[in-house]
């Protein structure tokens, strides 16, 4: 494990980590892209189609006011994903960097839903995945930092 490639001196775009890794955050990229966009464009946001938020319960304000947040969410999450495609093709050394910042994310994430949980009527695809992204990110994160043999 190489900790000079999570703060690397040159960001160019030589990933250096174990292939795995950059294979497994392009593909979750391309989840978070397809998360963020319905997020920002489901008409409610994918809160009740999804999440099963019960916004059938809520006033006709406080369901719109969910709504927003999920839009605004959606876009914060296009934001990120749109980052994580430029470092793909531009600036692959931040990769590692990268994985870090969506693990502590992914932290943040089940840190808020054990505290301040959201009444659901189902199992929301994000509640059923928290952990097993969690433990995959934190496998990426070590595979990033293994530097592959013509690195070394």
């Amino acid at each position: 494990m190489n900790m000079a490639l999570l703060f690397p001196k040159i960001i160019d775009n030589q990933y250096r980590g174990h292939k795995l890794a950059l294979w497994l955050f392009c593909l979750l990229t391309v989840v978070f892209i397809g998360r963020a966009l319905i997020h920002a464009l489901a008409p409610d946001g994918g809160a009740q189609s999804i999440a099963t938020i019960p916004l059938d319960s809520f006033s006709h304000d406080g369901a719109n006011a969910v709504i927003g947040i999920f839009a605004l969410w959606g876009f914060v999450q296009l934001v990120t994903a749109i980052l994580h495609v430029i470092a793909i093709i531009k600036y692959r050394a931040m990769i590692p960097l990268l994985i870090l910042l969506t693990l502590v994310g992914q932290l943040f994430r089940l840190f808020s839903m054990s505290n301040k949980p959201i009444p659901v009527e189902g199992t929301a695809p994000a509640g059923a995945t928290a952990w097993p992204l969690f433990i995959i990110l934190c496998i990426m994160l070590l595979l990033s930092l293994t530097p592959r043999k013509e690195f070394k």
